[in-house]
């Protein structure tokens, strides 16, 4: 029995093409649901990725700081790419319509992967549709900087932003930007404050965006339009501080606890078989089917050294995936 996405395809666009042979309708059904499959398995580890890279280094210290007190960052923010999350593994019963070009498996980058490339073909409209599979950053590590602002609020509140202008990886785009509330508790445990013992709680918001080239698919019937795929990450961090300060040196753990959304479409300009078929609306509703809220538990282990106005940072979050954060701030 037909898939039914393909069946829908079929009844809705076959009178569009009554030119051609109506049976090429129901293989572009297959295309679709061939590329949902690879763009699940392709772009997932980035974004989950990309929670990790969004959560490190946001608070300087839970310690209460003098009211109106602002302090300015510049950060580096260093995400190591873990070997099993580079690749994946396809086979031919995997896809309806494509199959791989001169064998039955094949080892393809996943957006974090290598830029190894294998090709996938099909027959549409008597053409053949061939096309490379989609690359990865090919890179070790994935840097970008980004800048962060604090302020001291009455109560013992502080409010943090953060931003980062888009970041050209070697296959795709990074941005992130977010703000966040810090809420300091040993203010209310005299003992704790003159142990130079401090413990704060914050709330924050992420938005990341991660984007790559994707499937740059031609047929018989134009360009598919779907060589551009964005994953948009919304996160809520919960984070339980504690610091100890020694001297000019702060030592903070930090509990992080996350809830991620995520949404996924392709983007860019439209192909030319739009004509016939909205292929990035249709393929815009298929990605709906693979976003999955997530939770994730993370720790971090933050250093920070002053020198007059001046704070040293280096953070290392650790979990699922391992993160090291640097920053120079400077305390007005």
């Amino acid at each position: 029995m037909k898939h039914p996405f393909v069946f829908l395809i079929t009844i809705l666009f076959c009178s569009k093409i009554k030119a051609q042979n109506s049976n090429d309708i129901e293989k572009i059904g297959y295309l679709l649901t061939d590329a949902l499959f690879y763009s699940e398995k392709y772009i997932i580890p980035m974004t989950d990725a990309a929670v990790y890279q969004a959560s490190s280094g946001w608070v300087l210290s839970p310690k209460k700081k003098e009211k109106w007190e602002v302090t300015l960052g510049i950060h580096t923010n260093v995400f190591f790419v873990p070997n099993k999350d580079r690749d994946f593994q396809i086979k031919n019963s995997d896809f309806q319509f494509f199959e791989i070009e001169g064998a039955s498996t094949a080892t393809v980058p996943t957006a974090l992967g290598n830029n190894d490339p294998h090709f996938l073909i099909g027959e549409i409209g008597g053409e053949t549709v061939r096309f490379k599979t989609p690359e990865g950053v090919n890179q070790e590590t994935i840097i970008y900087p980004y800048f962060q602002a604090s302020v001291e609020l009455p109560y013992g509140f502080e409010f943090i932003g953060r931003y980062s202008p888009k970041t050209k990886l070697k296959k795709g785009n990074y941005q992130v930007y977010g703000a966040g509330l810090k809420y300091n508790l040993s203010q209310h445990f005299k003992n704790w404050e003159i142990k130079k013992i401090h413990l704060a709680v914050a709330g924050i918001y992420s938005n990341a965006d991660v984007s790559f080239d994707f499937l740059d698919v031609n047929t018989a019937y134009g360009n598919l339009g779907i060589n551009r795929i964005n994953g948009i990450v919304d996160t809520w961090h919960l984070d339980l501080l504690f610091s100890k300060e020694f001297k000019n040196l702060d030592l903070n753990g930090n509990f992080i606890l996350n809830y991620s959304t995520f949404n996924y479409l392709v983007n860019g300009p439209k192909g030319s078989i739009e004509e016939i078929i909205p292929v990035q609306q249709i393929i815009n509703e298929l990605l709906t089917r693979i976003e999955k809220d997530k939770i994730n538990t993370i720790f971090e282990i933050t250093g920070i050294y002053h020198i007059n106005k001046f704070a040293l940072q280096s953070s290392f979050a650790f979990g699922k995936f391992a993160n090291l954060n640097f920053g120079v701030q400077y305390q007005f």
